[in-house]
């Protein structure tokens, strides 16, 4: 994977458990670092998505991944759609004119 280089500064507690994670599950910390980063855009995605701070469409880009990935992110944290009924009636209805 060809990608920048970072070199940042942790407390010797997070360097422990980052050292231990890595070792558990036989990978360099590097990796395990960026599955934590992976996962941290997970869940500001999902916590900005249950604040309104984040439409859809937005939390999928704020996590990586494409809307339908988000869909079923949501599902398996159990977030419920934010979606008020006029929502459901307006996209119906721009659904119907493309159709």
């Amino acid at each position: 994977m060809a990608g920048k280089t970072l070199s940042i500064r942790i407390n010797d507690d997070y360097f422990r458990f980052l050292s231990s994670l890595a070792k558990e599950e036989r990978a360099d910390v590097s990796k395990k670092v960026r599955e934590l980063v992976d996962l941290g855009r997970i869940m500001l995605a999902i916590q900005k998505y249950k604040k309104s701070e984040a439409s859809l469409e937005k939390a999928s880009k704020i996590a990586g991944v494409s809307i339908s990935k988000m869909i079923d992110i949501f599902s398996e944290y159990g977030v419920r759609a934010n979606l008020e009924y006029e929502d459901y009636l307006k996209g119906l209805k721009t659904l119907r004119k493309v159709w």
